[in-house]
């Protein structure tokens, strides 16, 4: 998959649960930013045109405060630049897939109410 036409997304597969993974990739340069209507509109396809369990926006630099907050509610996991080189370096996917997403690099849970 990828490129034009993916409706959103870059890679579909299966975690080891069997939960269903669907995974958008932007490559930006580091000063740029997601902002949130591009992760509203990959929450759209990737959930209504995929059936993803787990969607994965994963980004080459930073994401807006309001992509994070968006995410958070609609429970999403948003992989930064950040992030990305922890994955890169060996950490599992499914390490990333509870943590705050509204605070780059925190462990912290998702609180979708904050």
């Amino acid at each position: 998959m990828g490129g034009a036409g993916d409706l959103g997304a870059d890679v579909i597969g299966r975690l080891a649960d069997g939960r269903k993974l669907v995974i958008q990739c932007k490559r930006y340069a580091r000063h740029r930013s997601v902002g949130s209507r591009d992760i509203q509109t990959f929450n759209g396809t990737a959930r209504a045109e995929h059936g993803a369990d787990v969607p994965v926006f994963v980004a080459s630099c930073k994401y807006t405060e309001p992509a994070r907050r968006f995410a958070a509610k609609q429970q999403l996991t948003l992989i930064d630049i950040d992030l990305l080189g922890f994955w890169n370096s060996g950490s599992p996917l499914t390490s990333f897939l509870d943590l705050d997403i509204r605070r780059s690099g925190t462990n912290r849970k998702l609180d979708p109410e904050r």
